[in-house]
């Protein structure tokens, strides 16, 4: 577990400044020859020379990136890297890097993170290494060996390999590759392996503020029975801030987003479980909780939801417009008209602008349109035309919307 232990201990590493961070370390000669052209380039010029690329994702002010600068400089690493790779390094702050990592759809976890491509830009392997000669050119050695590289994990994890020591690495590459169904599955089968007993151990800590995604992961629901245990071996505000990233994980994640109601009322309890304000707790859930209810075609549930909402808090005249435009395009039928009427007339007496009347009266008329009332929905709509011209704001929607109503 040795292994294990020390990539989770990498990707915890602060990446914070201090005093060697602003030292300059002297490159020794011949050390990786990094490209400083812009990285479309680089691939360019690894398709003419046929080699793969090595990417090294960093930051300036990243204390543990700045150790590595002799190690990359060394005459070793950089004899290996230099015949084998084209290498270029990417400051993680620049927006021109934001775009490659959007673009490739990666994330990165902590830094330095190592990245190897085949020269059309598909990824090969990753690596969160030790800072020694050693480990990164063995590194670079499983990026050139099919059978070692992080791409080959899934096929790997298919075909049965289920080594403690893989399963981190194959949840910390889904992780990277925002692949957070691999990331699931990997780490649930992480947890079936583990003795409850470990669950709190140092390593499992780390796999939670790292590695777990899911809250109904065993472990997490381990710690979520044990709140104070964590609290008085790691601290309350790291254990709040773990807990509560791993339920915001689950709640908006593409799996998350087809929660029936009941798991989702069960995230919004646990985050005031762990701390959070129960009010601030209920906010976070409101949106997921009202669709998931649109889905269940439970109309009567979501007017309830976002009702009792509306009741405890002050809504602004922006707010009202957003959920008469909700429920007037998800609501599965139109029992909730009433309560849409109810909502826009509040946020007329706040005495909103041109625009905002505009639009107002624009979900009015739908409304009433929904409701059968074609009378009062021409009245309304009419309104909202006459706001759209006053605020000189496109009327193309009012004349559609009149066009229907005829």
């Amino acid at each position: 577990m040795k292994k294990l232990f020390f990539l989770l201990c990498i990707a915890s590493v602060t990446l914070a400044t201090s005093a060697l961070a602003q030292r300059k370390s002297a490159p020794k000669a011949g050390g990786i020859n990094f490209q400083a052209t812009p990285v479309d380039r680089v691939f360019q010029e690894a398709r003419r020379m046929g080699k793969p690329v090595f990417v090294e994702i960093y930051s300036p002010t990243c204390h543990v990136c700045q150790s590595f600068v002799p190690t990359l400089a060394d005459s070793r690493v950089g004899k290996f890297y230099n015949d084998k790779f084209v290498s270029t390094k990417l400051d993680i702050a620049l927006p021109t890097t934001q775009t490659f990592l959007t673009k490739q759809q990666l994330f990165v976890p902590s830094l330095p993170l190592f990245l190897y491509f085949d020269p059309k830009q598909n990824l090969l392997h990753f690596a969160m290494s030790n800072n020694s000669t050693d480990e990164v050119i063995r590194h670079g050695t499983n990026a050139l060996t099919p059978a070692s590289r992080s791409q080959t994990m899934k096929s790997r994890f298919q075909q049965g390999e289920r080594n403690p020591n893989f399963l981190i690495d194959y949840a910390m590459f889904a992780r990277i590759t925002k692949d957070t169904t691999a990331n699931i599955v990997a780490m649930n089968e992480y947890a079936r392996q583990q003795q409850p007993a470990t669950y709190a151990s140092q390593t499992n800590w780390l796999a939670l503020q790292k590695l777990v995604l899911d809250y109904e992961n065993p472990i997490f629901e381990y710690m979520l029975g044990h709140l104070d245990a964590y609290r008085k071996a790691y601290g309350a505000q790291p254990t709040q801030q773990v807990a509560e990233n791993i339920l915001m994980s689950s709640l908006y994640s593409s799996r998350g987003a087809q929660y029936p109601a009941a798991k989702i009322i069960e995230i919004r309890q646990d985050l005031a479980k762990v701390g959070i304000d129960p009010k601030v707790a209920a906010n976070r859930t409101l949106l997921p909780e009202v669709n998931a209810f649109f889905r269940a075609k439970q109309t009567a549930k979501a007017i309830d939801r976002m009702d009792k909402q509306v009741t405890a808090n002050s809504f602004s005249v922006p707010e009202y417009i957003y959920i008469s435009r909700l429920f007037n395009r998800n609501s599965p039928d139109d029992s909730d008209v009433p309560t849409v009427v109810k909502w826009v007339n509040k946020g007329l007496a706040l005495k909103p602008n041109a625009k905002e009347q505009a639009d107002l009266y624009y979900e009015l008329a739908e409304a009433y349109r929904r409701g059968g009332k074609t009378a009062d929905a021409q009245k309304a709509a009419q309104k909202s035309m006459e706001q759209a011209q006053a605020s000189r704001s496109d009327t193309r929607r009012n004349v559609e919307q009149m066009g229907k109503l005829k």
